[in-house]
């Protein structure tokens, strides 16, 4: 399986952003994501915070929605705009969904593409401020 990532992998480099379309968002998590929040969605202590169980709580607010967007990792994922929509609904969908707002709708390419154009610099005080809007964490 390692193998496998790893081949998927140089050939998503080997193509750019465009050849990036061509996989599921599942297969662009494990590409782009899954290094750094893991397969399961779980935190790295002291550096990444969890997806699982916690990622759709920033729906709460309207910021929250832009936020999950303007993370640098995020913001800066060599995918296309509607391939990283897919992405990020994907992602709330299979780490979190029983959090998700009854109204949620699908990030739109556009939404995307104008709110990553604008990344977050200091991400840590943002986190912390919607967290605070939302009630804390859980």
């Amino acid at each position: 399986m390692r193998a496998l990532r790893a081949l998927l992998a140089v050939f998503a480099l080997a193509g750019g952003a465009s050849a990036a379309r061509a996989w599921s968002p599942e297969t662009n998590y494990r590409l782009h994501c899954e290094g750094c929040h893991l397969e399961s969605g779980a935190a790295t202590p002291g550096k990444v915070p969890a997806l699982a169980a916690s990622v759709a709580r920033f729906l709460r607010v309207p910021e929250g929605r832009a936020y999950l967007v303007r993370v640098p990792g995020v913001a800066n994922a060599a995918l296309g705009d509607a391939d990283l929509a897919a992405l990020l609904e994907w992602t709330l969908r299979r780490f979190d969904a029983a959090d998700l707002p009854p109204d949620f709708a699908p990030y739109s390419a556009e939404e995307v593409h104008r709110w990553r154009a604008a990344p977050l610099v200091d991400v840590t005080a943002e986190r912390v401020r919607l967290l605070e809007a939302i009630g804390g964490v859980r």
